[in-house]
């Protein structure tokens, strides 16, 4: 079988995450808590580029744009994706023949023809590729700062490990069908978590290339009151939840993040530290350093060297959008085994915000 057959998209990870917002200021600050920095600013559009190893963060707020629009709609809020392509044009037709949604990105004269199709939420899914000579999109429709580092170290965050859907109950099939019609991804695991009194029904698309992950995730109750149905509500509809950004120094990328005066979600409980060693037997993490910054471990230490994936969540930091902080140490698993103390986390930041409203009222 060629690479042709099993990836006819080319597809290879993830180029941007597009965000917006009514008004200027809760990007930026939450952009820069977790280390990024401005480094281009569109040619003609009020679009800026912010970037940390190889990662890419658009903040988008021209007007009477898609992403305008979707921010009027959704507030604060992620309202694109682009997936990197091998042949952008050729990528886009191949969507179209296989039912996708086309959707117009204006462009202004000397700038590149950006092709999309609408995506969860009615956010956009671009298909972007590589120019001659190996120019990018930004080389050629952005001016850099001066003196800006083309690929700032920032918090040691070097590339998007996956970012989740969060679906009203019943949709789960609706995109599992989409992302494997038009771009071949297949199911790569599936699990089912009870919080408190909350919960998840999850399944992970992946990929042909493996670089771009998609956990699909309803709410598993049916009593209205978790995160999903709490994050549909705010967000006025389905769409990205959280984004996972990789590193390979977790405890040094944390510890630079503390100092950045990001906030974190409430750390699970002292037993879930007291009962690491007994789950994880011989799983080789110092675990006072991992008690200390409330990272969470998953993964298997059976039958050889351990697999392990480390894990931590930020709040709330764009409209209802969080973040996850992780280290792969060969574990390709989501943290399933992690995911009731996550539960038990938001769960903690849900009642605290309610106890907040409730004495402001």
């Amino acid at each position: 079988m060629t690479t042709s057959t099993i990836n006819p998209m080319g597809l290879d990870g993830f180029e941007f995450l597009e965000f917006c917002a009514p008004e200027k200021g809760v990007l930026e600050s939450a952009f820069e808590r977790m280390g990024f920095s401005p480094i281009a600013r569109h040619r003609s559009k009020d679009v800026q580029l912010w970037r940390q190893g190889n990662i890419n963060f658009i903040a988008n707020y021209e007007p009477k744009s898609p992403a305008a629009y979707f921010a009027a709609e959704h507030g604060p809020s992620a309202c694109g994706m682009a997936f990197r392509v091998k042949n952008a044009a050729k990528a886009y037709d191949l969507a179209l023949e296989r039912g996708a949604e086309p959707a117009e990105v204006p462009t202004g004269p000397m700038e590149l023809r950006l092709p999309a199709i609408r995506g969860i939420g009615g956010s956009l899914i671009y298909l972007i590729d590589r120019h001659a000579h190996g120019l990018t999109i930004y080389d050629i429709d952005f001016i850099y700062e001066a003196g800006a580092e083309l690929h700032p170290p920032g918090a040691g965050f070097t590339e998007i490990d996956h970012l989740t859907h969060n679906l009203y109950n019943g949709r789960i099939a609706h995109w599992e069908d989409f992302y494997s019609r038009i771009f071949d991804f297949r199911e790569l695991r599936q699990f089912d978590v009870t919080g408190e009194y909350s919960g998840l029904n999850t399944k992970v698309m992946v990929a042909p290339d493996g670089k771009i992950r998609i956990p699909l995730n309803e709410e598993g109750g049916a009593d209205g009151k978790g995160q999903i149905a709490e994050y549909l509500r705010a967000y006025n509809g389905e769409g990205i939840q959280h984004i996972a950004l990789a590193s390979n120094d977790l405890y040094s990328s944390l510890d630079k993040l503390a100092k950045l005066d990001l906030a974190f979600a409430p750390p699970p409980p002292d037993t879930y530290y007291e009962q690491l060693d007994t789950r994880l037997p011989g799983h080789g993490e110092p675990v006072a350093d991992l008690r200390k910054r409330g990272i969470l471990v998953d993964g298997t230490t059976g039958g050889g060297d351990p697999r392990l994936l480390m894990q931590i969540f930020s709040r709330l930091m764009i409209g209802p959008v969080f973040f996850e902080f992780i280290q792969r140490k060969g574990d390709e698993g989501f943290g399933e085994g992690n995911i009731e103390a996550l539960f038990r986390s938001i769960e903690e930041d849900q009642r605290q915000r309610e106890v907040q409203a409730d004495s402001q009222d």
